[in-house]
């Protein structure tokens, strides 16, 4: 497999008034094409600091970062958009749905910003919608489902522009261990269809769903495990 995600000494730093926080301590790290990662950590060891900056939602203070062989430590904001766009989507902890629109509507949203047609849309929404169980309920509100429920819309959403890599920040955070292990069989699935899959979790058996589990510790990779 080809290297998808390469970092070379990445470090992130924030002032918190007149603190500065080292968020990130110089992290070395490969991930392939293909792989399920999982990433561990303590709270404050850097895990969501590195995900934003694997999903081009921040860049690195100092070191580089390659995305599928582009440089993309340098991006302005609009080049790091166009990323986002074309290769990348997302799965929060908190869903992020809209609480007035359907789930349809909430799915299509990654494509209206693409420009993809009305027509298009409504066709990929339902299929996505279907390919996670919930093409009975493509009318319904945010508010009318469960909480695992509303993690396969978020879902259905961040695959809306067939991105070759998704990130989850806690995706399973708000759910109970029944709920959780429905939706981590939703991205084993989408790994064995090829998708890139990199999650945050505090969690150790939701990370053993992942292939290889990064524990972060201080703003550093501490351990690199095969599961």
């Amino acid at each position: 497999m080809s290297d998808l995600i390469k970092l070379k000494s990445v470090k992130k730093k924030y002032l918190l008034g007149t603190t500065e926080v080292n968020a990130l301590r110089g992290v070395d790290l490969i991930i392939k094409r293909g792989e399920f990662t999982s990433i561990m950590g303590p709270s404050g060891s850097g895990k969501s600091t590195l995900m934003h900056i694997m999903g081009c939602l921040d860049t690195p203070t100092e070191g580089i970062y390659y995305l599928d062989g582009e440089k993309v430590s340098d991006f302005d904001d609009d080049a790091l958009a166009e990323i986002r766009k074309k290769k990348i989507g997302f799965v929060f902890q908190n869903f992020y749905l809209l609480p007035r629109a359907t789930i349809l509507y909430n799915v299509s949203l990654p494509m209206i910003y693409a420009g993809v047609s009305l027509s298009e849309r409504k066709k990929k929404s339902t299929e996505l919608l279907r390919k996670v169980g919930l093409s009975h309920r493509i009318q319904h509100l945010p508010t009318e489902l469960s909480g695992g429920e509303r993690q396969r819309v978020a879902i259905a959403r961040a695959l809306a522009n067939d991105p070759e890599i998704v990130f989850a920040d806690e995706p399973t955070g708000n759910l109970d261990t029944t709920m959780g292990n429905e939706i981590m069989e939703v991205f084993s699935q989408l790994h064995k269809e090829g998708r890139t899959i990199v999650m945050v979790t505090h969690e150790r058996y939701i990370a053993q769903y992942g292939k290889r589990i990064i524990h972060l510790k201080d703003g550093k990779v501490e351990d690199d495990e095969e599961v």
